[in-house]
Formats: structure tokens, C-alpha cells, sequence
């Protein structure tokens, strides 16, 4: 093993605490467990989710950049398991088990395909790294939750299989209105419900009829929500804990990306104080389909039992993610929003309004050339940069 692949998890692999024996609640992804009784499923669960870590000797980004994302990749890796997450949802389904060994369905390999190391896979480090360029990260510098946010939203856009729409709320706002419009683009807003022309049809068919087998879905393009926070200055904010806790139990729930500063993680779910999460920091040999399409897969998924950090320890700067496949489900995900906005002991990690609030700049802005007096905000809106999120406190 050369000195590129020990990084510090490598190093501590055979050391990892086993699951602990404890009769609180497990939480992964929406789905709770017992430990006590279902050790054995939380395991199957969490190898299940897509593993992607650091991985050396794929061909060069840009054609002469890197051929390995040790040291800088880990953010990158964790933008690609929180999206490879929405594509195992949308395709296979939450109820999915990946076994060792056992044929895989063609689907499973599509997903796969898509974050194969070369250029021409929708959501490859290639793809992500090169698309950072234009959100202001030179290849091979470190990007934060909002910034692989923003390149996945531009990513999946290519992504004609999936057709998924991503969508990145920022100012710690989720507007409806918004969502749906993106979600439904040919619907007519403008109209009242039920009496727009031509509602759900785009160029004189169905959008997607053809395309996608279940009716509920042809109506509805399926919903990646990405939410950049900062919630603290140096330390989270320990008002937002249980709500944080509480994202992790929502059906609707894709994980969290973050972790501590500069070095990033995928959260899938908690324990106790203890955040559940997949590592990227061990340097794997790229992969190369084989010649029947098939893909090796095992380093695909982790294998050994989940790493566990206190809560307290998070780094403030994250990205909470969800994933609707229906206009039903989003529905739903924002009914228990508003549930848990109305609880007491926790504080909003964001806001969800039915429509833009006047004081918000609007996307369709970024296509104009507007003369605004507040520079600063309109700065703040085209900054990719997580160090200049609002800060949310008490």
C-alpha cells in the first residue's frame, strides 16, 4: 500500500467499535431500529447505501489534471453518495439490499455508471470537478456543502435517464411555489388550479409518458432537495440538534453532507448523541466496468460497521438533503415540516414559505442584468461560498 492510500481511516479500519448494544432508537435514512434485536438489519442497511471514498489511477481530469482526489476529493465523494442515494430511491427504492456476490439488476448498474472515475459518467469526479471550475474551485481544491450542492443541480441536469430536478434552497428558505414550478414545469401557475390549458402536457403529449412507467410520476419530475446551512460560528448550535435528529427520521430523508473542517462526511442517520456516518478517506484502486457491462462492486459499499461522532462535533457549515419522488411525498415532506416547526425545545434549521418572499432575489434575476442598490445581497446570492451563509442562531 503506498503512502497516497494510508490515510487515517485506512489506519483504523480494524479498530472500528463495533454497533453499540443500546435501547435507544436507531435512525437510518427514515427507517428505525433495534439495536438490540436488529443489528443485523442496520448492518444490511448501511452496506446497502452507495460507498464512494477517494480512488487513484483513473485517467486524468481536464486530460492532464489528476489521476487520483486523495486529500482533496472527500466533499466531491460525499456530493456523489448523497445524489446516489436519490438514484437507489428513485430506481430501486429504499427497500433495496445490496448482497456480496449476488447478480445485480440492470438498473443497480446504471446507477453505477454514473459515478464510474472517466469523463463521460453524468456525476464522475471528472464531471463534478470540472463543473467546479465554474463556481469559482480550481481542480483539486476543497469544495464545501453549498459548492457541490450548486454542481450537482448543474450536473443533473445531463442526467436524461433519472430526469430528476435538483434543487438547491438557499437564504435557509424552501419556497413551494418554486419547487412545484420547477417539479411541473408545464403547469401554468399564472391560472388557478384545474383551470390552466393543456395542464400536464408539453408539446402536445404528457412530459415523460413515455419515459417513465408509473403514472403518479409522469406528472411530477422527482425532487432532489439540497439545503446548505450554517448553523453556528466555529460550533453547531446546539438549539439545532433534535431538529437536525429529527431530518433523519423524515421518510423523505437523503442524509446530510459535512463534517468537521475540511474533511467531509456522509451522515445517513444517528444513535443516541452519535451521528451515523459513510467515510470517503481510504484511497481505493479505480474501477473499469467489465466487458459484459458489469461493474465490480464491492468497493462500492462499506463492508465494516458505520463510523459514530458526537453530534457536538459536527462542523456548522452542512447540506440537508431530501428526496421526493412524487408531488404527494412533497406534500408530505412539507406537512412534517410544518409539524416540526411547531414543536417546542428545537429551532428551524429553515424556513418553508408557500411563496418568494418579496425581500428574496429571484432565480429568473440571474438571467437579467437588474441595477440593484443592496450590492451586498445580490453579492451574496451569486457567492458560492459556504463561509458566507447567514448565520442562524438564537
Amino acid at each position: 500500500m503506498d503512502a497516497a492510500t494510508l490515510t487515517y481511516d485506512t489506519l483504523r479500519f480494524g479498530e472500528l467499535e463495533d454497533f453499540p448494544e443500546t435501547s435507544e432508537p436507531v435512525w437510518i435514512l427514515g427507517k428505525e431500529y433495534n439495536a438490540l434485536k436488529e443489528k443485523d438489519e442496520i448492518l444490511s442497511d448501511v452496506t446497502s447505501r452507495l460507498w464512494f471514498t477517494y480512488r487513484k489511477n483513473f485517467p486524468p481530469i481536464g486530460g492532464t489534471g489528476p489521476t487520483s482526489d486523495t486529500g482533496w476529493g472527500c466533499m466531491l465523494r460525499c456530493g456523489q453518495m448523497i445524489l446516489g442515494e436519490a438514484l437507489v430511491c428513485k430506481h430501486l427504492g429504499r427497500e433495496w439490499r445490496w448482497a456480496k456476490g449476488q447478480k445485480q439488476r440492470e438498473e443497480y448498474i446504471s446507477i453505477l455508471n454514473a459515478f464510474i472515475d472517466k469523463k463521460d459518467s453524468y456525476y464522475s469526479i471528472h464531471q463534478i470537478a470540472q463543473m467546479g471550475v465554474g463556481e469559482g474551485k480550481p481542480i483539486g481544491q476543497w469544495y464545501g456543502p453549498n459548492t457541490v450542492a450548486q454542481v450537482l443541480k448543474k450536473l443533473a441536469v445531463f442526467d436524461t435517464w433519472s430526469r430528476l430536478v435538483v434543487h438547491v434552497a438557499m437564504d435557509n428558505t424552501v419556497i413551494i411555489e418554486e419547487i412545484k414550478r420547477l417539479c411541473m414545469p408545464w403547469l401554468d401557475f399564472s391560472e388557478p388550479c384545474g383551470e390552466a390549458e393543456g395542464a400536464g402536457e408539453l408539446n402536445g403529449c404528457l412530459e415523460g409518458a413515455c419515459a417513465l412507467a408509473e403514472e403518479e410520476t409522469v406528472l411530477w419530475k422527482p425532487l432532489v432537495l439540497l439545503i446548505p446551512l450554517r448553523l453556528g460560528l466555529s460550533d453547531i448550535n446546539e438549539a439545532y440538534i433534535d431538529t437536525l435528529k429529527q431530518c433523519f427520521m423524515l421518510p423523505q430523508s437523503l442524509g446530510v453532507i459535512g463534517g468537521k473542517p475540511n474533511s467531509a462526511h456522509y451522515f445517513i442517520g444517528y444513535v443516541g448523541e452519535e451521528l451515523i456516518y459513510l467515510d470517503p478517506h481510504t484511497t481505493q484502486p479505480a474501477v473499469e466496468p467489465c466487458e459484459d457491462s458489469q461493474v465490480p462492486d464491492e468497493t462500492y459499499h462499506c463492508q465494516h460497521p458505520p463510523c459514530r461522532m458526537h453530534i457536538c462535533e459536527l462542523d456548522p457549515s452542512i447540506a440537508v438533503g431530501f428526496f421526493c419522488r412524487t408531488e404527494d411525498e412533497f406534500d408530505d415532506w412539507c406537512m412534517r415540516i410544518r409539524r416540526l416547526t411547531c414543536k417546542k425545545g428545537g429551532l428551524p434549521m429553515f424556513e418553508l414559505v408557500d411563496s418568494q418572499p418579496a425581500h428574496m432575489v429571484s432565480v429568473d434575476a440571474l438571467n437579467l442584468t437588474p441595477d440593484f442598490s443592496d450590492s451586498d445581497r445580490l453579492g451574496r446570492f451569486f457567492d458560492s461560498e459556504d463561509e458566507e451563509f447567514e448565520i442562524l442562531s438564537l
